[in-house]
């Protein structure tokens, strides 16, 4: 591990678009969990939540992904 990896580390953890992205992409998570879960569950809890979880599931992966390119560009300087 080089020396300056470390620093970036840091400077990722302080960097608030960095949060906001590593926030969205945990909603993701829990989301998939959600749907998962309900599936597993089945019978009327699955029919009345499985399209919502999905739904939720793609449009919060839409918002971690934009966020994750608008963070690789920012921070490329691009």
């Amino acid at each position: 591990m080089s020396p300056h990896s470390n620093a970036e580390e840091e400077t990722m953890r302080d960097d608030p678009l960095f949060l906001v992205m590593a926030t969205a992409m945990l909603v993701v998570v829990v989301i998939l969990l959600f749907g998962i879960g309900s599936f597993a569950k089945g019978g009327e809890f699955n029919k009345k939540y499985a399209n919502k979880a999905m739904r939720w599931r793609i449009i919060a992966q839409f918002v971690a992904v934009v966020l994750i390119v608008l963070f690789v560009l920012i921070r490329r300087g691009g």
